[in-house]
């Protein structure tokens, strides 16, 4: 007798590692073409239309060049990160991607990041989009992560007692495939 087990979503690898292949291919060469640009402009475009020598040392120079095009390269990352994590989220991509190139500055990335929604996952039963940090399911009420029975609080599989209110778990009975985890 075989038994029909849910299906889990494949999750991105938490973490920064995780965040960095967010990074699409193309946000990539656009920020190696960005740093190039930038340097060109500022070692060719900018010294040929000065009428007299620059005042900084050399050394401050190179600094402020590279400093520009790494703030360049930056720029298109975060904007090829916004087009993978914004879907993610359950927000609009095209809306934010707007929002980073029209206002100047990095301040439409600044504000993407502060009013970005919580990642999305999957519910292994019905498939509804539910956010991360949910215990469980508002659609079909199946468990997806321990919780606490007394303070609906997060709770390891492997934890004895409630580190909160001191509950005993084991009285709460979790789901069989809750112990599949604590093997």
């Amino acid at each position: 007798m075989k038994i029909n087990k849910p299906q889990r979503e494949q999750k991105h690898p938490s973490g920064f590692s995780g965040e960095l292949r967010l990074i699409p291919l193309w946000s990539v060469a656009g920020a190696v073409v960005a740093f190039t640009l930038m340097e060109y402009v500022m070692w060719v475009v900018v010294p040929a239309h000065r009428h007299h020598p620059p005042n900084l040392p050399f050394g401050f120079r190179v600094y402020f060049n590279i400093s520009i095009g790494a703030l360049a390269a930056l720029y298109m990352l975060m904007v090829g990160y916004i087009s993978r994590d914004s879907p993610r989220r359950g927000m609009s991509t095209p809306l934010w991607m707007a929002v980073c190139v029209v206002i100047p500055s990095g301040i439409g990335a600044v504000l993407y990041f502060l009013l970005r929604l919580p990642a999305l996952s999957l519910c292994p039963a019905c498939n509804a989009r539910i956010e991360s940090d949910y215990h469980f399911c508002p659609q079909c009420a199946y468990q997806v992560s321990p919780c606490c029975g007394n303070c609906h609080r997060t709770a390891r599989i492997t934890d004895l007692y409630c580190v909160y209110c001191g509950h005993h778990l084991a009285a709460d009975h979790p789901p069989a495939r809750l112990h599949a985890f604590a093997e």
